[in-house]
């Protein structure tokens, strides 16, 4: 099953129980517009480097299209429907004024130095800078890009329609960004993790958690975690995993992943491994690397007695099925991990205000946000008896059907 194939499967669940038509289905599965460009660049031995990029532009019925930019090899226009759908249902679960869009370049980033990175974002935004900008598209950081990616955008952009700093969000704070924006995701997780935690008369402090990716996201969510006294006894990036019993010393492995680049060779845990970390038996397990990481055989393998999707589109629906049907609760990635998108939107209304916030208000909006989003998809969900991932869905879907409808076809 492709990622596309993934999210509409999720989506069709949802539209079954809100009796949603065959047209309005089509129409709101359907991108609005999908964009391929080829970017060529001089690279530093002076040989030509060709690059695909996609700019998948999902649905604007509820605001501008809104979504990350991924630097990947993986990055092709399945990957990109896919992200630019489950957008469109995030900003619209947790109430935002935006619809849905992704993309990014077909690319390792870790292969290109600095000079040619800035060069061939520049030369993307050259060519999609008439498709992107504060009322249209508003990109911002995803796998494989980061504030600085960001800030050449937004430099790049201001060439073509002057200064606009809301064109893009996830910029650095000293350049137009918005403070809180880069660890949002993961104080995001955690409060999300915190809610969930209290459905089950649980708190933080002493539950076991397993992390998988510890990039931004993995990183920060961590991080939270562990000054609100969770015991992390997993984590994992793209070249192994460590474990401690005892819990792993969160501040002591960031002083080592910023010297070393990797969790690999951190010598306050044992070495492991991605596939070892997922079925540990913890209390809670949370994906925070790329998607697709839960296939069926692997939902049966899973030990932990909670799931949050911190990452994009990490289980398949096999495995979404082999959770429900062993009462194995997942927060799903559209609210879980939705902090991100939050802050985002606060970055691009003080841009417009030309106004900045402190970051104690941008964390006390960004939780009231979640937490108010979260109450409702769970409740929808114990009273209709269904997933959250499916409760989520639907109060997405139907936000965005309304606005189709009140907007007019």
């Amino acid at each position: 099953m492709q990622a596309f194939e993934a999210t509409n499967f999720y989506f069709d669940q949802a539209a079954k129980q809100l009796d949603l038509t065959d047209n309005m289905r089509t129409l709101m599965i359907t991108a609005d517009r999908e964009l391929r460009v080829e970017v060529a660049i001089e690279l530093d031995s002076g040989q030509i480097g060709n690059f695909i990029g996609y700019r998948i532009q999902h649905d604007n019925a509820r605001g501008p299209f809104k979504g990350g930019l991924r630097y990947h090899p993986h990055v092709d226009s399945d990957e990109a429907r896919s992200l630019a759908s489950l957008m469109t249902w995030k900003t619209a679960v947790v109430d935002l004024p935006f619809g849905g869009g992704k993309g990014g370049m077909n690319c390792d980033p870790n292969k290109l130095s600095r000079g040619e990175l800035e060069r061939l974002t520049r030369k993307f935004v050259q060519q999609i800078h008439d498709f992107i900008g504060p009322d249209k598209d508003i990109p911002a950081p995803d796998v494989g890009t980061d504030g600085q990616v960001m800030a050449w955008i937004m430099n790049e952009y201001t060439k073509y329609h002057g200064f606009h700093p809301a064109c893009v969000t996830g910029k650095p704070v000293d350049f137009h960004g918005s403070a809180g924006r880069e660890a949002a995701t993961g104080y995001g997780i955690a409060i999300v993790t915190r809610e969930m935690l209290a459905r089950q008369q649980k708190v933080i402090r002493g539950t076991t958690f397993a992390i998988q990716g510890y990039g931004n996201v993995g990183s920060n969510t961590a991080r939270f975690l562990h000054q609100q006294g969770g015991k992390i006894l997993a984590v994992s990036d793209a070249y192994g995993a460590i474990t401690n019993p005892e819990g792993i010393d969160i501040p002591a492995l960031d002083k080592h992943v910023a010297v070393n680049r990797k969790v690999v060779g951190f010598n306050g845990g044992d070495a492991s491994t991605n596939e070892q970390l997922l079925t540990m038996p913890v209390d809670v397990l949370i994906p925070a690397a790329l998607g697709g990481v839960f296939d069926a055989a692997m939902a049966k393998a899973v030990q932990a007695k909670l799931v949050i999707e911190g990452a994009n589109g990490p289980t398949w629906p096999d495995a979404d099925a082999v959770f429900n049907a062993r009462e194995i609760p997942v927060v799903p990635d559209i609210l879980a991990n939705a902090g991100g998108v939050i802050v985002s939107y606060f970055e691009w209304v003080q841009n417009l205000q030309h106004f900045r916030w402190t970051l104690e208000q941008v964390q006390r909006e960004e939780e009231t946000k979640l937490v108010q989003s979260f109450d409702k998809m769970y409740e929808l969900a114990q009273r209709k008896g269904i997933s959250m991932r499916t409760a989520a869905f639907m109060i997405g879907i139907s936000r965005v059907g309304r606005a189709r409808v009140l907007g007019g076809m």
